[in-house]
C-alpha cells in the first residue's frame, strides 16, 4: 500500500552511512547448465558469512511477472515509484553524459545495429564497436543529416550506445521505440503515441531514413534502433526527500542519469571497481548514501554466458571487505533485475537482496543465493520499499504518530 509523503514526513538527519551495491541483474535462474544458479554455482565467502549475520530476502522490483528496464529499476531502488516516475530511457542516457536538456527537447537513447543485405537485424548491438568508432559514426550523423525546423544533436554514450536529441518547438516525446529487441526483423517504425507527438515521429522517420544512407557503408554499425523517447521532467532529490547527501559511483551513463534525476553527485568515472571503492574510502567522511554498481554481472547474464557470469560474481564477492572495512551502518547489496544467462536478457524473477546492519533480524539464509534468500527474514517486498527498510536500519527514520 501507497503512503505518498509518509518516508519523506519521517526522514531525520543523523551521522550514519548507507551503502547500496548494485550488483546489476544479479538474479539467475536454474537452467541451462546443471541444477544451480549463478549464484549457486559461484564460491562466494565473503558473501555467504555476510549472509549469515543478515537479513535476506527478494525484491520485486515493479510487480510480479514484469519484465523492468534498468531505469526504472534503479529508481525503485532509490524509493522512487518505478511506474509513476517511469522516463524515456533517452533523459536518463542525457542526464549519464552531462547533455543539459531544455523543455524544447526531444531524447532518445541509439543503438547502433548490424543488417543484412535485406535490412534485417542480425547484431542488436553492433558487435559492441568501440568507443572509437562510435565517436566517428556520430560525428558523420551529425555533419551528414539534415533536418528541416529543428535542431539535431547526436553524442557518443558508450560502445553500441548513443545519444539523439531533436531540439525544437511543440515537439511531443511519445513515440514508440524502433528496436524489436530480436534479430532476424526488420527495425519498426517510429510510429506517434499521441496527436501531439505525430509531427515529431515524422522528423524521427526522415532521420533513421538519412542515417541508414549515410551508415550503410560501415561493416557492423550500418543501422541504428532507438528506445525510450522522452521529454525532460524534474524530481525531488534524495537530499529533499531523506536529508540524505549521496554520491553515485557507477561508471555507465544510463545509471549515472538515474542517480543525477535523484539529485546524487557524480563522482568521475572510474576505470574498474578497485578504483571505485578507492573512490568510496576517499570520500566517504563526506557523504550519507553512496551507489556503488557493478556492471559485469548483467552483461555476462545478457550474453548468455553461465560461466562468465559466475566468474563475475566470484569477483565481486571479494570487494566485500573493502566495504565491510567501513562498517557501514547499513550495507546493501542486491540487484536492479535478475538477467538470467539461461534467457540472456533481462527477466521478471524477484532479486535476491541481503541488508547489513546491527540491527538487522537474523534469519536462516547460509548463503547469498536464490534459495537460500527464501529463508529470509525480510521476505518478498517492492523494491521501492528498500530505501525505507535501509533508513529504518540507520536510524534515520522517526516514529509514526503518538
Amino acid at each position: 500500500m501507497n503512503y505518498p509523503g509518509l518516508i519523506e514526513d519521517l526522514a531525520e538527519p543523523n551521522n550514519s552511512k548507507i551503502v547500496f551495491f548494485i550488483m546489476d541483474g544479479v538474479g539467475g535462474l536454474h537452467m541451462g547448465e546443471g541444477t544451480e544458479t549463478e549464484l549457486q554455482a559461484a564460491v562466494t565467502p565473503n558473501l555467504d558469512q555476510l549472509a549469515k549475520r543478515s537479513s535476506c530476502g527478494f525484491l520485486v522490483p515493479i510487480a510480479h511477472g514484469v519484465t523492468t528496464g534498468s531505469g526504472p529499476g534503479h529508481f525503485a531502488l532509490f524509493g522512487y515509484d518505478p511506474v509513476e516516475n517511469n522516463i524515456g530511457r533517452g533523459v536518463l542516457e542525457a542526464a549519464g553524459i552531462g547533455f543539459e536538456l531544455t523543455d524544447r527537447d526531444v531524447a532518445v537513447r541509439g543503438n547502433f545495429a548490424t543488417v543484412d543485405e535485406n535490412g534485417l537485424i542480425v547484431d542488436r548491438r553492433a558487435g559492441r564497436i568501440s568507443n572509437e568508432v562510435n565517436q566517428r559514426v556520430c560525428k558523420m550523423l551529425r555533419e551528414g543529416v539534415r533536418l528541416e525546423g529543428v535542431e539535431l544533436f547526436v553524442e557518443t554514450v558508450k560502445e553500441h550506445r548513443f545519444l539523439v536529441v531533436i531540439r525544437g518547438d511543440d515537439l511531443g516525446g511519445e513515440i514508440k521505440d524502433t528496436d524489436p529487441q530480436t534479430t532476424g526483423v526488420l527495425p519498426l517504425a517510429p510510429e506517434p503515441l499521441n496527436d501531439a507527438s505525430a509531427g515529431t515521429a515524422e522528423i524521427v522517420k526522415e532521420f533513421i531514413r538519412q542515417a541508414g544512407e549515410i551508415l550503410s557503408g560501415e561493416d557492423a554499425a550500418n543501422m541504428l534502433t532507438l528506445r525510450g523517447f522522452a521529454k525532460h521532467r524534474p524530481y525531488p532529490s534524495m537530499m529533499d526527500r531523506y536529508s540524505l547527501r549521496s554520491l553515485c559511483l557507477a561508471n555507465y551513463p544510463m545509471y549515472r542519469g538515474v542517480a543525477f534525476l535523484a539529485g546524487m553527485d557524480m563522482h568521475p568515472i572510474t576505470p574498474n571497481m578497485d578504483a571505485a571503492l578507492d573512490a568510496l574510502e576517499q570520500n566517504y567522511s563526506e557523504y550519507d548514501f553512496f551507489f556503488v554498481h557493478a556492471k559485469t554481472t548483467d552483461k555476462t547474464g545478457e550474453d548468455g554466458d553461465f560461466r562468465a557470469k559466475v566468474a563475475a560474481i566470484e569477483e565481486l564477492d571479494c570487494l566485500i571487505p573493502r566495504f565491510l572495512s567501513l562498517n557501514p551502518d547499513v550495507l546493501v547489496i542486491t540487484g536492479d533485475h535478475s538477467t538470467p544467462s539461461a534467457l540472456s536478457s533481462h527477466s521478471w524473477h524477484p532479486v535476491p537482496v541481503l541488508l547489513a546492519s546491527q540491527y538487522s533480524r537474523l534469519d536462516l539464509a547460509d548463503r547469498f543465493t536464490e534459495l537460500e534468500c527464501l529463508k529470509g527474514a525480510l521476505g518478498q517486498f517492492p523494491a521501492k520499499n528498500l530505501m525505507a527498510l535501509a533508513m529504518a536500519h540507520a536510524g534515520r527514520l522517526k516514529k509514526f504518530g503518538a
